[in-house]
């Protein structure tokens, strides 16, 4: 039972209505982020909802009465419950945002290439492990896992992240790229790129890599790619 009082039940079983997708030629590179939850090797960017911030301050009210009740009554108990109320809240509006997402990309592209992140790791950054958690990094992750198998989709995961100050163009790879600069300019082949979207494009080179290399990235198995250097993690 979640602390909020509503009861689940999880029951695991074949469902033979779910068959594989047609099979399409799309293949699709994803950058994740903060601001932007995702950027895409397509161009597009999907604003991130920050379920959490929505409903800072009922959460903030709901906590403050808690807190002012007395410990063991009753009055303190369904305080409690509020609280939990808005958790939960705040965790299915954050669940079905997702859902919707990734059951769009998962339908649109045959191959997804994705960066396999250490978000525990990440979070143990205590500025900026509210605005990571809040993202739901994991979760996203989660669910393309299980629904590329469900239909029949390659998933592809970076083991490690490509640089974003790699121009996706020519190769080209800048010394220094600071995290507050966005957008920059290859001195190289002198293309502007934005900083997620040309990261995006990198991630999907990197996934399409391990076609070229011979191996085989088959639904019921997410594949890994090594890259050759660092991206700089996270980013607003």
């Amino acid at each position: 039972m979640h602390p909020s009082g509503r009861w689940h039940i999880s029951i695991r079983f074949d469902d033979p209505t779910i068959k594989p997708l047609p099979v399409n030629d799309n293949a699709i590179g994803i950058d994740l982020g903060i601001t932007s939850l995702i950027a895409t090797s397509n161009g597009e960017k999907v604003s991130n909802p920050k379920q959490f911030k929505k409903h800072y301050k009922r959460l903030k009210r709901a906590q403050k009465n808690l807190s002012r009740k007395q410990k063991g009554s009753k009055n303190r108990e369904k305080a409690r419950i509020k609280v939990a109320k808005v958790h939960l809240k705040i965790a299915d509006s954050r669940k079905d945002f997702l859902h919707k997402l990734t059951t769009n990309l998962v339908r649109e592209n045959q191959t997804i290439a994705v960066e396999s992140l250490a978000v525990k790791n990440m979070v143990k950054n205590h500025k900026l492990a509210l605005a990571i958690s809040d993202s739901g990094w994991s979760e996203l992750i989660r669910q393309l896992d299980y629904k590329c198998l469900w239909y029949g989709r390659n998933l592809v995961k970076i083991d490690q992240w490509f640089p974003t100050k790699r121009c996706g163009n020519c190769g080209h790879t800048m010394d220094k790229l600071p995290l507050n600069i966005r957008e920059w300019k290859c001195p190289k082949c002198e293309v502007i790129h934005d900083r997620d979207l040309n990261a995006s494009k990198n991630i999907l080179a990197a996934g399409l890599a391990v076609s070229v290399c011979g191996a085989t990235v088959r639904p019921e198995q997410s594949k890994s790619v090594k890259a050759g250097a660092m991206k700089q993690k996270p980013k607003s």
